[in-house]
């Protein structure tokens, strides 16, 4: 049997309307939003580095030394003894004494520190200017004293031995030399007398000398008698002055 058309018809719509029913009624599954991309992990910051050098290390008292230094990673930078600094650089300084500089450098990934040292040597003593020496001509007379007598008398008085130690020590530090002794007289006599005392005044100085270890070699006499009197006056006190053993460098 035939379905006339317009019976088809309706019956077509009336399926779909109730299918479009169903689907309308059906309950709907949520949509997920989408998930967040991976969180990107922040690198930790650099530490910081940092040297310091010193050349030279040693110096005297009075010199100069010269400070070097860098940095990285590093937004100050201090220098002990001293202030801030620029992250590299360097500085001459001139310390009194020994001295140990640090350098510290800080950052966002912390700080570094670094040092140098310093030895620091007092100076060298000025010497004093020499002092000029002597000739030895002014030696001889500040060190060559004479030997006095009694009257008509050759022995070695007490006051005569002191002198003549004080002599044969400066001769016997400076061997170069060689002496004549003088033996000499006050007026009173005759020429020939004198002569002979003079002679044996100069001979008992010359031993005296000798026993105190002087060569004998260099040591030489001769009478002067009465004939050049140091003083001319007719006094004891003048007459005393006349009678000795006297030194003359031998040339």
């Amino acid at each position: 049997m035939r379905i006339p058309h317009r019976a088809r018809s309706l019956q077509s719509i009336s399926l779909g309307l109730l299918l479009f029913t169903v689907i309308s009624c059906a309950p709907k599954t949520p949509v997920k939003p989408p998930a967040p991309p991976p969180a990107v992990a922040t690198p930790p910051a650099a530490r910081p580095t940092v040297t310091l050098q010193a050349a030279p290390t040693f110096i005297q008292q009075g010199e100069s030394t010269t400070l070097t230094w860098s940095s990285t990673n590093a937004t100050a930078v201090t220098l002990t003894p001293g202030d801030a600094v620029s992250p590299e650089g360097s500085s001459k300084v001139s310390p009194t004494e020994s001295t140990t500089y640090s350098i510290t450098a800080t950052g966002p990934g912390g700080r570094a520190e670094a040092s140098a040292r310093v030895t620091v040597s007092a100076a060298a003593p000025v010497a004093p200017p020499p002092q000029p020496t002597a000739s030895m001509d002014e030696q001889f007379r500040t060190n060559v004293a004479d030997a006095y007598f009694d009257y008509n008398k050759a022995d070695i008085r007490a006051d005569a031995r002191d002198a003549l130690a004080k002599t044969a020590q400066f001769l016997r530090g400076s061997p170069q030399i060689k002496v004549n002794i003088e033996g000499h007289c006050d007026e009173r006599g005759s020429t020939e007398y004198n002569l002979g005392l003079g002679e044996t005044r100069a001979q008992a100085v010359r031993q005296f000398l000798i026993s105190l270890g002087v060569a004998a070699e260099r040591i030489n006499t001769v009478s002067m008698g009465k004939e050049k009197p140091f003083c001319t006056e007719s006094t004891e006190e003048c007459w005393q002055q006349n009678r000795r053993g006297h030194f003359v460098q031998a040339r």
